[in-house]
């Protein structure tokens, strides 16, 4: 049987917001997937816009080839946790990193269900 264990971004600070201070690839780091090439690690992440403009944010994940790695999309402005990924799973220690249009005015949050 599956066990699950939620467990905060590795790039967080005990499970605080991420904000994204890169604006172009290798973006901030959000999260380090597990390396165990048997164990998953399903990753929510939502993202905050504290600016009244819309951005652009790029997640790059598990790589940073723009046709295959980036997942894009454009938070509006002043919006609150908006779902950015819902449950996709990595693992093999594959990174999550994120960049935006604009630094500091994208906040990411989230968790890691662990599943082993």
């Amino acid at each position: 049987m599956a066990t699950y264990s939620k467990i905060p971004l590795s790039g967080s600070t005990d499970g605080r917001m991420i904000a994204i201070d890169a604006i172009a690839t290798a973006g901030t780091l959000i999260h380090t997937a597990t390396s165990s090439a048997t164990n998953i690690d399903e990753v929510w992440i939502y993202a905050v816009n504290s600016s009244t403009s819309a951005v652009k944010l790029t997640l790059e994940w598990g790589g940073t080839t723009a046709n295959t790695d980036h997942i894009e999309l454009t938070v509006s402005g002043e919006s609150g946790l908006v779902l950015v990924s819902p449950g996709l799973i990595l693992r093999n220690s594959l990174i999550v990193r994120a960049f935006a249009g604009t630094t500091n005015v994208i906040n990411i949050s989230g968790y890691v269900n662990r599943i082993s």
